[in-house]
């Protein structure tokens, strides 16, 4: 792969090696929380990579330890509350609002709509998850066409103890069976790469030291078919999960997360039912199981 090109600051980083788009988000620091300062970068490197000839193939991968501990909901530059060029759908500007109308406006925006956008970019996506990948973080890796994940890593949406019903792009009994997804939203618990293999969420586990060479191999592969011939597969493959229902379910559930939400700043202390980063961390330590994996 040539030298890396095009590096950029801030939130992500963008960089073109050779046919491949590396994007990589860039808050170590706080596991790649999600705020909306990211997510709008993220954007503007799929538009990027979209709009590069010479790019066949994108991978998305999380600086650090961790590819996403998912949405911010407590670091010092959570930004929910300002506004933002809207690009992802018509909604009219959330910060100005109150209510389930602002949550409803700002989350049709940047979680739903810029997620189902991601998903129908024209190349293949590779993710490359290391460490968690929670809640928010598995939106991004389920909107990516594959995922190969490192032996370490784990996922989880424990969402659900929020009085929540999973994160709010709802693809999980498409990427996994109905009965695991439901025991994986029910628990909370961690889910291993190994048992994300084995219930077919996760196309390949590495150790962690070569998750980059496999990634590159993998991408540097794949670039090698035609363009308009990948970009066809990917629109093939995702028109017959839409035929299965994910684009409906994706609308049905959106509204119950929101139904939570209001419920939760009517009983609660907030929308999250007093559930903040520090009551989440509580919670999930201690709790490296794998839902769904059988036992002797």
């Amino acid at each position: 792969m040539s030298a890396a090109r095009n590096a950029s600051p801030g939130p992500v980083r963008y960089e073109r090696q050779g046919p491949v788009a590396l994007v990589t988000m860039d808050r170590p620091d706080y596991r790649n929380a999600q705020n909306s300062a990211l997510t709008y970068a993220l954007d503007r490197a799929f538009y990027r990579a979209a709009d590069d000839d010479e790019v066949k193939v994108v991978v998305l991968a999380g600086a650090g330890k961790h590819f996403s501990a998912g949405h911010d909901i407590g670091t010092p530059e959570r930004d929910a509350h300002l506004p933002f060029d809207r690009k992802a759908g018509l909604w009219w500007d959330h910060s100005d609002k109150e209510g389930a109308e602002s949550r409803y406006a700002r989350e049709s925006e940047v979680y739903l709509g810029m997620c189902r956008r991601w998903r129908e970019l024209p190349k293949p996506v590779i993710a490359a998850v290391q460490g968690a990948c929670v809640a928010g973080g598995l939106m991004l890796a389920w909107v990516c066409d594959l995922i190969v994940a490192t032996e370490d890593a784990f996922f989880a949406d424990p969402v659900v103890r929020m009085g929540i019903p999973g994160v709010e792009y709802f693809a999980h009994p498409w990427v996994m069976p109905p009965r695991i997804a439901k025991e994986f939203l029910f628990t909370g618990d961690r889910m291993s790469a190994r048992r994300a293999y084995e219930v077919g969420m996760v196309n390949r586990v590495v150790p962690r030291e070569q998750l980059q060479e496999a990634v590159r191999e993998l991408a540097l592969r794949i670039a090698e078919m035609p363009r308009l011939g990948l970009a066809l597969t990917k629109r093939a493959v995702n028109q017959a999960e839409d035929l299965q229902g994910l684009h409906t379910g994706l609308d049905s559930v959106f509204g119950l997360h929101h139904v939570a939400h209001a419920h939760n700043a009517e009983v609660a202390r907030d929308s999250l039912g007093g559930m903040g980063i520090r009551a989440m961390r509580h919670h999930a330590e201690g709790r490296p199981s794998s839902p769904g994996k059988a036992s002797g």
